[in-house]
């Protein structure tokens, strides 16, 4: 699969267009906050996700160049994710939106889902 490349209309659906999809943001927000992860790491700090989705998800963000992933040659197969710099800087601009989405949170009196981080 290529890289998206537009046409857009507007800076926010170039930028929507790399974290379309409901988990692309929680991936950046699990490496941003956890580091370098292995798949099942990834897998088990996102409740919900398929490792179908997962991988394709990673896949694509792998090509969007947010994510690099890391193979090591080991018996089995050691393979790592973190953000890159493109990666690491999505994120600093979905902050505010973060801030919004928790203070919605809030507002509406949701409920959240905490995911113990000594497991995951």
């Amino acid at each position: 699969m290529a890289a998206r490349r537009g046409p857009y209309i507007c800076g926010i659906d170039a930028a929507m267009d790399v974290v379309s999809g409901k988990w692309k943001s929680l991936i950046l927000w699990e490496l941003h906050h956890h580091g370098t992860r292995r798949f099942a790491e990834l897998r088990r700090g996102l409740p919900g996700v398929s490792e179908k989705m997962l991988i394709q998800h990673l896949r694509e963000m792998e090509e969007d160049g947010l994510v690099h992933r890391e193979v090591y040659a080991e018996v089995p197969p050691k393979v790592e994710y973190s953000l890159t710099e493109h990666g690491v800087s999505l994120n600093a601009a979905l902050a505010a939106l973060g801030a919004w989405g928790s203070e919605r949170i809030r507002r509406i009196g949701a409920e959240r889902v905490f995911v113990d981080v000594a497991t995951a």
